[in-house]
């Protein structure tokens, strides 16, 4: 066999040269490679935001804001006044029902609310509204409204209580939310948001079949332990709050039990959940809206719910509202500015 000196002195030159380039990058781009590789830790939260409205009136449908260190006492901003005006970002003129979530980035963060004054009557709306933000105080909004965006609507009579949450396989935002079609019942559909969540993209999907085929609304998704478990009102027999589960986002719901969860024999409707900051469990909060107050109940595994509500300090009387645990920075800059 044949061996050329040349040719072996050009190949450890190429493995040399190949190696000194790879440990040059390695020195002068770490921090850019570790970008690339490694999950940005997720943030540290040690307060809450509190998103709610206040009333049936036009001057109450509309986003206001309080806050809590503790996730138990809580006060309003701003005077108990709406902090994002509802004839600037709305088609009817009102909102209701705000939900806010952070984003996957940990930065961004993302609401959605019914687009509706009830002073036309309950079905009299057929959207929502999508906002977003980086820093909790500004905020950018499109109105969506599904009679125009898309063909076959024309018996469609309303557009309830829109949330959002992060589809990690789609890599997406899933916003689901109720709709009725004539004489059939309220039912909880899902689609997507675009790159921009300035609007939705396809045609909206049935989420949950519930098998009394009865009214659902209120929809709000929580996950734990791989699991997806979504709080929503029915209406069959009694309003309540019934639990479906799944071990996929978009499908395959199951009654969890066919147990109300809410703690009170007064009317309720739309459930809350929020993860305590220190670990301790779960709340799932609820509008008692014939009783003028909010019930919070805590739970450990989302089937035992205990009641707190001597715990509980509000300063304000919120309708149908969200909680999203925030960063000390992020409630200092919100206090700062209301």
């Amino acid at each position: 066999m044949k061996f050329s000196v040349k040719k072996h002195f050009l190949l450890n030159r190429r493995t040399f040269t190949s190696a000194v380039c790879t440990l040059i990058l390695a020195a002068t781009l770490p921090a850019a490679a570790q970008q690339r590789r490694v999950k940005k830790a997720a943030p540290v939260c040690s307060a809450y935001l509190f998103t709610y409205f206040t009333g049936n009136q036009p001057a109450k449908e509309q986003i206001c804001f309080a806050v809590s260190n503790d996730g138990y006492q809580f006060r309003a901003l701003n005077g108990n006044n709406p902090v994002i005006s509802s004839p600037a970002i709305s088609e009817t003129g009102g909102v209701r029902d705000p939900h806010i979530l952070r984003g996957a980035d940990g930065k961004t963060f993302y609401m959605v609310v019914t687009d509706m004054l009830s002073s036309k009557g309950w079905n009299s709306n057929r959207g929502m509204v999508l906002l977003k933000s980086t820093d909790l105080v500004n905020w950018t909004s499109s109105a969506i409204n599904l009679q125009k965006k898309y063909a076959g609507q024309d018996s469609l009579l309303r557009v309830w209580a829109p949330q959002t949450i992060y589809d990690e396989q789609a890599k997406k935002y899933m916003i689901y939310f109720s709709v009725k079609h004539g004489n059939q019942p309220d039912k909880i559909v899902y689609a997507y948001a675009n790159k921009d969540f300035t609007d939705l993209e396809g045609e909206p999907r049935q989420l949950f079949f519930n098998p009394e085929n009865a009214a659902c609304i209120d929809g709000d998704i929580q996950q734990k332990d791989g699991r997806f478990y979504l709080f929503f009102k029915t209406e069959d027999r009694r309003p309540g709050i019934k639990i479906a589960t799944s071990d996929k986002l978009t499908s395959g719901y199951v009654m969890q039990s066919n147990d109300y969860v809410q703690q009170t024999d007064r009317p309720v409707e739309g459930a809350g959940t929020f993860k305590l900051n220190d670990g301790s469990g779960y709340i799932l909060m609820y509008d008692m809206y014939t009783s003028g107050k909010y019930q919070f109940t805590k739970t450990t595994d989302f089937k035992h719910f205990k009641a707190i509500d001597e715990q509980i300090s509000l300063d304000f009387h919120p309708r149908h509202g969200t909680i999203l645990p925030i960063t000390a920075e992020e409630l200092a800059r919100l206090t700062a500015k209301w």
